[in-house]
């Protein structure tokens, strides 16, 4: 399953996504994982969420993104949620055919491994693709 936050930058999509982190974590029966692009919001997520900076690994586009996602569920087979904030950002998504192909592929690693993902995407609902209008839950 994937859900989408939307909004322009500044709209306050990352408040709403790390409440939701948090107030997940009490209902959660495995591991929560974090993604973001730099440690800033480290003291804000409970402790028992995993924080990665992605910027912390060499990944130049979504394919490999997409691949060190799969790494990372390889490497936990408790893992519940991942939230991904500034997607598009950390996943090197520039157009509406990458959100596409991402949001495709997440659906089938969503389902095989049974991970939800909770995504912070910088662009207006209007300016989604329609693969991903489907799935945004807030519009900021």
């Amino acid at each position: 399953m994937i859900e989408i936050i939307a909004g322009e930058k500044g709209k306050g999509k990352t408040k709403e996504l790390l409440n939701k982190v948090n107030a997940s974590v009490t209902s959660a029966n495995g591991n929560i994982v974090y993604l973001d692009k730099s440690q800033k919001h480290m003291y804000e997520l409970n402790n028992k969420v995993r924080l990665i900076n992605v910027t912390d690994y060499p990944i130049d586009d979504c394919d490999e993104f997409l691949g060190f996602i799969c790494g990372i569920i390889s490497q936990d087979n408790d893992l519940e949620e991942m939230y991904l904030d500034s997607f598009l950002t950390i996943a090197s998504i520039e157009t509406d055919e990458e959100i596409c192909h991402a949001i495709q592929k997440l659906d089938i690693i969503s389902e095989k491994y049974s991970v939800k993902f909770i995504l912070s995407v910088s662009k207006n609902e209007a300016a989604l693709p329609d693969c991903a209008k489907a799935k945004t839950i807030i519009s900021l």
